[in-house]
């Protein structure tokens, strides 16, 4: 997902690029017209490139990260969730910052809440 960003980001100062070069190479109709229009002209590009940065970047990241954290905090016993190392487990314990995850009858584990990337639907480790 990260190349998908960085090729986006990369495509989009390009784009940004060759807009900028098309209006600085328009003819101007004398010096003193041609100096507020190409500064307004990339003062709106900045603009424009800022925003679709926002949206494109930095508004889903807040969301998800949003939604990550409600999750985290909603755990409760009795939750069957995954973790970001790829466990799949039942919470049998809670605390402030730790889980304790059933993986297996009789194992257990202590993960920390901010590692638990999703929870899953009630008898899923039973489907496994």
């Amino acid at each position: 997902m990260k190349q998908g960003l960085a090729n986006l980001s990369l495509g989009m100062i390009l784009m940004l690029h060759s807009v900028m070069a098309f209006a600085d190479s328009a003819p101007a109709t004398s010096a003193s017209d041609a100096a507020p229009s190409s500064a307004i002209t990339q003062g709106v590009l900045l603009v424009a490139f800022a925003v679709i940065f926002y949206f494109l970047l930095i508004r889903p990241q807040s969301k998800r990260a949003k939604e990550h954290k409600t999750l985290v905090e909603s755990l409760q016993k009795g939750d069957e969730v995954l973790t970001t190392g790829g466990l799949v487990g039942k919470i049998s314990r809670t605390t402030d910052s730790f889980c304790v995850l059933q993986v297996a009858e009789g194992v257990e584990v202590t993960i920390q809440r901010q590692a638990i990337a999703g929870a899953l639907p009630k008898g899923t480790m039973k489907g496994i």
